[in-house]
């Protein structure tokens, strides 16, 4: 759970940083790439993490301007990577210039439980990094560069001047 605003700051635009690597691999021929028949696919598993951000934070009274929460996938990865970098850059700036320490102790209905604010943004920051894990499969899947977040992928190794692992 985050307690302090700067920490929530820092790790976002950490996060976001990351996520933005990947959603900058989304073309929109790979969009519909799923591990399976009945499974999201690639972008709507993008979507899902551009929407979510305005839906969970809407339950803490922050109202967000750049994307419809409810709205549908786009059909083009230039659209889902501009919702992206514009509802990622709204959540900074309504948590930074409306809340303060002690507004992340206070408490929301999410999902019939009672959440810390704190609480709800590390549960953000972690379902981003979730589906940008499952987002990273099916890149490699579709052919796709798969960028290094928590260091290089298999592709980057040899740029940094090492041997891929054995395993």
């Amino acid at each position: 759970m985050f307690r302090k605003l700067d920490d929530v700051i820092s790790a976002y635009r950490t996060v976001a940083e990351g996520t933005g690597k990947i959603f900058a691999q989304l073309t929109d021929d790979n969009l519909d790439r799923s591990v399976s028949e009945g499974h999201r696919s690639l972008g709507d598993i993008a979507w899902h993490i551009v929407v979510t951000i305005p839906e969970m934070m809407s339950r803490t009274g922050l109202g967000f301007s750049s994307v419809d929460w409810k709205s549908m996938p786009p059909s083009f990865a230039r659209e889902i990577i501009e919702g992206y970098s514009d509802v990622s850059d709204e959540l900074l700036a309504a948590v930074r210039d409306n809340w303060s320490d002690e507004v992340l102790l206070q408490t929301d209905d999410m999902y019939g439980e009672t959440w810390p604010r704190g609480m709800t943004l590390m549960a953000l920051v972690n379902h981003e990094i979730h589906h940008r894990g499952q987002m990273t499969v099916l890149l490699r899947q579709a052919g796709s560069n798969v960028p290094g977040v928590f260091g290089p992928s298999k592709e980057e190794w040899k740029t940094f001047g090492l041997n891929e692992p054995p395993y």
